[in-house]
């Protein structure tokens, strides 16, 4: 699931903030701010894609680095949050 996680949202990055060079994709583990592929605003747009196509609602204390600053933390953060709807939707 995470794998998958991760293509979705390495396809945004690439589209969205490295205008279709491929070439360009961050490693699974590289920081995103660290590495000048988004700042402030563009964690915002982060968000709203991972809201909207993940279907979970961030709080602020969600916004943090720790969550957000590498598509592996991203995929992590994500397939919890995924996890643990599915677990209270069960129950």
């Amino acid at each position: 699931m995470t794998d998958s996680i991760r293509d979705d949202v390495r396809a945004f990055i690439v589209e969205n903030f490295l205008f279709g060079d491929a070439t360009q994709a961050p490693a699974d583990g590289a920081s995103l701010i660290e590495n000048d592929i988004i700042d402030s605003t563009g964690v915002l747009e982060l968000v709203a894609f991972i809201e909207e196509r993940f279907g979970i609602v961030m709080a602020d204390a969600d916004i943090v680095p720790a969550n957000l600053d590498s598509l592996d933390r991203i995929a992590a953060f994500v397939a919890g949050r995924s996890a643990a709807a599915r677990t209270q939707a069960a129950e």
